[in-house]
């Protein structure tokens, strides 16, 4: 069950797991809308939010095309590659169903979507939800039945009801020159502290077991409020990612957070991490990128790498459990074979627990795209192949490690041959599973269990319950 080393759990920002229809029950006459949802996890959270608003404006979502008066795609446009799914799922909708509505990054190029398909309704671009619900109002007229359409306190989600991801802001101030994400989603838009923080209170009342917290750039969450105060619970919390993450690490669940700087002010939330009475998880997801200070620069990207092993070899010092998972590109033009080499060697330094890797590729309105020394296919193919060895090696002798510890898992799926589980180091999708192969009959998904490692793999874990 463990995956080879060549096909690493996938960290792209812009895959997620397979497209999410949503669903519900429907009356009879009751309107019907599909959603197909494409990309990162950022924006599957979108499409939430646009599935609660129209199930309280009394529409039934369906769970296909056949089923559906429209359909809505929510498309990625982070890469050539998304963008190109993207189109594809859009063609694929007009085809089963013939009526589409489109949003997401890729909206924000209305002229290049109705170029290869002119008969889609409307286009809107990434977290326009009023102009969607519009298209959507013009498209299938809502009709409303108050005495049946209650919409749950939750909303709709598309996540199993054990984890759900939390937004706490929108857009990035960076300006790395492989990325266009600020281009489509703009500058860094901070939600106010006491809205996620009652979000977040409401999804854990719900059941909610675990939160993902995610964003494009989570350490710099409140810059924009300058860290404006906010009420919660008799007190004051500042917008700023160490207030927010002690005030969720006390609602009782798991808190992940994803998509992280390693800023200076990072290193205050280790404590945090170290505390069991907080459930903050000694997890950090950080999009190092390369390691070589020239690729850096040439990325447009901080550049202390040697530093940046420092503060790692801190973060353990504080906190020894705690996992790290980063994405790298490798391929990136001018990339020469002593930079990439000098990656390895810091690899082999850093010891990251969770890596994955993907080869550099043009985006369309990326400033890469005009700089000299483009990797030939063949060279990035080879060096992806060296990197996912090496990390998969690092990863093996990781878990190897934590055979014969005991350890606490939520459980995600359970059938008759394995409960699939995950420790507090494996966010959902991307990392890792523990499998439970005996004595799991009576687990259901969300629970908590402890169990004691038996067996590592390349990427998973085995145990049996304690």
């Amino acid at each position: 069950m463990s995956q080879s080393p060549l096909n690493p759990p996938n960290l792209r920002p812009d895959l997620a797991p397979a497209p999410a229809f949503g669903t519900a029950p429907r009356r009879d006459g009751q309107p019907s809308l599909g959603m197909v949802s494409l990309g990162c996890p950022k924006a599957l959270v979108d499409s939430e939010r646009i599935l609660t608003r129209l199930r309280a404006e009394g529409y039934a979502i369906s769970p296909d095309y056949t089923g559906a008066d429209a359909v809505i795609v929510n498309t990625c446009g982070f890469l050539d590659s998304a963008k190109a799914e993207s189109l594809e799922a859009i063609g694929e909708a007009l085809k089963e169903n013939g009526r589409v509505i489109v949003t997401g990054c890729l909206g924000a190029e209305p002229d290049y979507i109705t170029g290869v398909h002119p008969k889609v309704l409307a286009v809107t671009g990434p977290h326009q939800y009023e102009q969607v619900l519009d298209a959507v109002h013009k498209a299938v007229p809502p009709s409303p039945d108050p005495f049946v359409d209650l919409l749950p306190a939750t909303g709709v989600s598309l996540t199993p009801r054990h984890y759900s991801y939390l937004k706490i802001s929108e857009g990035c101030n960076h300006k790395c020159k492989f990325c266009i994400i600020p281009d489509m989603r703009g500058r860094l838009v901070s939600r106010p502290a006491h809205a996620v923080l009652r979000e977040a209170e409401k999804l854990v009342e719900a059941g909610v077991k675990e939160l993902l917290v995610i964003s494009q750039d989570t350490s710099a969450y409140g810059v924009d409020r300058k860290h404006d105060l906010h009420p919660w619970k008799g007190e004051e919390v500042r917008s700023h990612i160490l207030d927010l993450s002690r005030e969720m690490g006390k609602l009782g669940a798991w808190v992940r957070l994803h998509y992280v700087y390693p800023y200076p002010h990072v290193r205050n939330l280790i404590p945090l991490m170290a505390d069991p009475e907080n459930g903050l998880l000694p997890y950090l997801d950080i999009p190092f990128q390369h390691a070589h200070p020239d690729v850096l620069k040439r990325m447009a990207r901080p550049a202390a790498s040697a530093k940046t092993l420092d503060e790692i070899a801190a973060w353990r010092a504080d906190c020894p459990d705690i996992t790290l998972r980063s994405t790298f590109i490798v391929g990136y033009p001018g990339e020469t074979e002593e930079e990439f080499q000098y990656l390895l060697d810091w690899m082999d330094e850093a010891q990251l627990d969770r890596v994955g890797c993907f080869q550099y590729e043009n985006v369309e309105g990326a400033r890469s795209n005009d700089l000299p020394g483009h990797v030939p296919a063949e060279v990035k193919q080879d060096r992806w192949e060296r990197f996912m060895e090496k990390a998969q090696a690092i990863s093996e002798a990781r878990l190897q490690a934590k055979v014969g510890r005991t350890l606490q898992v939520i459980v995600d799926e359970v059938d008759e041959d394995a409960a699939t589980c995950r420790t507090m180091a494996d966010a959902p999708e991307i990392d890792g599973n523990l499998f439970i192969d005996e004595g799991h009959e009576t687990l259901k998904p969300g629970d908590m269990v402890t169990v004691e490692v038996d067996e590592a793999g390349e990427y998973d874990l085995w145990g049996r319950l304690v």
